[in-house]
């Protein structure tokens, strides 16, 4: 099927992009399939765009910078243009504006009880050098690199935890055990609250080489694990307080059941873990990244509120705020 956007986008400006929207009246029009294949299907379109479903989603996905191939109202949607309005009406991004029955919507919707608007949205095209470059306001790389995550609602929360607490970029990758899902299937975006369309996020590379390409950019590793009894003597776990958070950092984060396969942990940098009482064998995998991350932005603020105080300048717009998370 030819994509959707190549065949029937509208030039910039044209009255088809808000005012008039497009009417579609059968299951079977190109667009309608577009949508049904990234929502339910969860798969993308031929050229990448995925889909986004409900009036928050779709409003993140306006703001992302990322690019709209479509944005789909519903009869019972329509409560939300006038919300949306102000994203959807500007020239400079015109895409098309679709109307259909709330029939139709029900049958592409991935929701329950589907709010009626949803959006076809292009991720950013990521590379491995913006990864690793220190962002404005931040005192370095600070990367999440999931690695055989399957759940994508633990995948989604992993990132939107991330992107909340100061993570310049994050990469998905598969295991020795598995893959990692899709950051950008209907569920994970779900999950992430559209932080993945915020965050950078590179998806898909192979693992060995990921590792090696973060040693020679200098950028450590920190593989999250959890201790057993015979490695607790070999091998001591870093506590979160005892990782310097300010340097160029990558943490590692395992499949859920398994972790991650043994050869990352013994030739990452380090290895931490969080202290936990007896009898509690670990933590899911996103709730201990929560943790971690939470830890990285302590310092990451302190340190930068200490450089505030010492040189007497006001924080600069993209300085991280110390503010409690």
């Amino acid at each position: 099927m030819a994509s959707p956007s190549k065949a029937t986008r509208p030039a910039p400006g044209a009255a088809t992009s808000s005012a008039n929207p497009q009417a579609i009246t059968s299951r079977d029009n190109r667009w309608l399939k577009a949508f049904r294949m990234a929502l339910r299907g969860g798969l993308p379109a031929e050229d990448g765009a995925v889909g986004v479903e409900g009036a928050r989603l779709t409003e993140e996905a306006l703001q992302s910078g990322c690019r709209i191939e479509a944005v789909l109202f519903s009869e019972s949607g329509e409560r939300y243009r006038e919300r949306l309005a102000p994203l959807i009406g500007r020239p400079d991004i015109a895409f098309p504006v679709l109307h259909t029955t709330d029939r139709l919507f029900a049958g592409i919707a991935d929701t329950e009880h589907p709010q009626g608007v949803a959006a076809l949205v292009v991720p950013r095209t990521v590379s491995f050098d913006d990864l690793v470059r220190t962002p404005v306001g931040a005192c370095s790389p600070l990367l999440v690199v999931l690695a055989g995550v399957q759940d994508p609602g633990n995948v989604g929360t992993i990132l939107r935890t991330a992107a909340a607490f100061g993570a310049t970029g994050a990469v998905t990758a598969a295991s020795g055990v598995s893959g990692t899902a899709s950051p950008f299937s209907p569920k994970a975006l779900r999950a992430s609250a559209g932080a993945a369309l915020h965050l950078p996020v590179l998806a898909g590379m192979s693992l060995p080489i990921l590792l090696a390409q973060l040693k020679v950019a200098g950028i450590s590793t920190l593989a999250s694990s959890v201790p057993s009894p015979a490695e607790e003597v070999t091998a001591p776990l870093l506590a979160p307080w005892q990782v310097d958070w300010c340097a160029p950092v990558a943490l590692l984060v395992g499949n859920e059941g398994a972790g991650l396969p043994a050869d990352v942990e013994r030739n990452a940098d380090a290895r931490i873990g969080i202290p936990m009482s007896s009898g509690v064998e670990s933590l899911n995998a996103a709730a201990a990244a929560a943790v971690l991350f939470y830890e990285a932005a302590r310092q990451r603020n302190s340190v930068a509120t200490s450089s505030v105080q010492s040189t007497g300048a006001r924080p600069t717009e993209n300085a991280a705020p110390n503010r409690p998370t």
